[in-house]
């Protein structure tokens, strides 16, 4: 009877561990897994369009854009991601005829890429400064079978600011990243950085990966933190190397002093408004909200353009 109770148990356990390593391989698979298809982005009510965007100005927005791209040669630019991975990373420059030192590195979101980020290029450029935008791990040209959700892009960050110092010994650098790019950058601003970068600017970041994905989870799916996050972070750690509860924007603020503009449409429910608060809290340095009222997820630039440039240029011409 005791053999029996012994096999018994010993069969429950193998299955709860195999239901364990199933459930998390499903939302790694769901979320990071940068060969699968992320359908739920596609028709997502948290990524509607704003009624408040005007039609007209977007779409001599967009020509705008299309024109400079059509006007302006790219030079595409590689590194290679400095872990055992050696990951090459594709990244594209757009710089000024004439010799300036002042540059902008422009990070994407979630499943986007470079090619998605050109009303930023487009605007850093008319500005003055050099640009150069970047594929994250896993997105557009770059390498990478994983999506890092910010933290192994922040050392890959680390990366292109150095190619940019060893370009331009004299550079003045400002990071500018939307939604997974905002993550990025904020979780970039606790490493150890050279002083050429002066400034941050942040458009819908979230203040964690842990955090943004127990809210996605009960939305999507009415699933509570534990055990579902719990066996996605083990599968993490061993299929991209991270964990999803150290990957923190919140904790690496609290150990920078750069300047940083935080920016958030009051009606984003794809990351939360109230993250916003989160991460504006947790910055040690000198430090600036824009709130976009009625704008969505990354929709800010697009319902209130006038205010948003004024108040992204102010900030940045401040520091550089």
């Amino acid at each position: 009877m005791k053999k029996k109770l012994t096999i018994i148990l010993g069969i429950i356990v193998v299955l709860l561990i195999a239901a364990y390593f199933a459930v998390g391989n499903y939302f790694y698979n769901f979320a990071l897994n940068a060969d699968d298809e992320k359908e739920f982005m596609e028709g997502n009510e948290h990524l509607e369009d704003s009624l408040l965007i005007d039609e007209r100005l977007e779409a001599d927005a967009t020509a705008a854009d299309e024109a400079f791209l059509a006007e302006h040669q790219t030079e595409s630019i590689s590194i290679t991601s400095n872990d055992k991975l050696k990951l090459k990373l594709a990244g594209y420059m757009y710089e000024q005829e004439s010799k300036v030192s002042k540059w902008v590195i422009v990070a994407h979101g979630y499943t986007s890429s470079a090619a998605g980020m050109t009303r930023y290029i487009r605007h850093f450029y008319e500005q003055g400064y050099n640009v150069l935008a970047v594929d994250l791990r896993g997105h557009g040209n770059s390498e990478g079978d994983y999506i890092g959700m910010g933290w192994h892009d922040r050392l890959d960050m680390v990366e292109w600011i150095d190619e940019v110092v060893q370009q331009d010994a004299k550079a003045e650098i400002a990071l500018f990243g939307i939604s997974m790019g905002g993550a990025t950058v904020m979780m970039t601003a606790g490493e150890e950085l050279p002083d050429n970068v002066k400034v941050i600017v942040e458009d819908c970041g979230y203040a964690s990966v842990s955090d943004v994905f127990i809210y996605q989870l009960d939305d999507l799916f009415g699933l509570p933190e534990f055990p579902v996050i719990q066996a996605a972070n083990t599968v993490t750690n061993i299929r991209a190397g991270y964990d999803l509860y150290e990957a923190s924007a919140l904790e690496q603020l609290k150990k920078s002093q750069l300047p940083i503009l935080f920016i958030h449409g009051d009606k984003d429910t794809f990351v939360p408004f109230e993250m916003l608060d989160d991460v504006y809290n947790a910055a040690a340095g000198e430090k600036e909200q824009l709130i976009i009222e009625g704008a969505g997820h990354g929709e800010a630039v697009k319902v209130a353009p006038d205010t948003y440039w004024q108040a992204v240029d102010r900030f940045m011409g401040e520091h550089l």
